[in-house]
């Protein structure tokens, strides 16, 4: 069985001012494929995001899980593992936008070690 690939695609970095705890924002358009799913992961800083088209299948460790539609926005809050970010469909696959709210160079992802349900 083929393992499906998550890609992210770099639409622009917006650098703020050192003044401020929030100095950079990266924005990025990633594509799951259908039935693909994101590793189990976190992020060392906030992200934001817009599904452009497609069903997120949502869940923050500790949450329910939720479905997020093309329309719709998501955040994931800084350091709280993303237990799903699954592509709900097994027919299309899901578009959408992530803004990554940046304090300075911190990576925009951390995966974590398998988790069992």
């Amino acid at each position: 069985m083929k393992k499906s690939t998550v890609t992210r695609t770099d639409l622009m970095t917006i650098h703020l001012h050192d003044k401020q705890c929030l100095s950079k924002v990266e924005i990025k358009k990633i594509v799951i494929p259908q039935n693909g799913k994101a590793d189990y992961h976190l992020h060392p800083c906030p992200v934001m995001g817009y599904v452009v088209s497609g069903t997120l299948l949502f869940q923050i460790e500790g949450q329910s899980p939720c479905l997020i539609k093309a329309g719709e926005t998501f955040y994931e809050p800084k350091n709280q593992p993303i237990l799903h970010f699954d592509n709900a469909s097994d027919s299309t696959p899901l578009i959408f936008i992530a803004y990554y709210l940046l304090e300075g160079d911190e990576d925009l992802i951390t995966l974590l070690p398998h988790k069992n349900e």
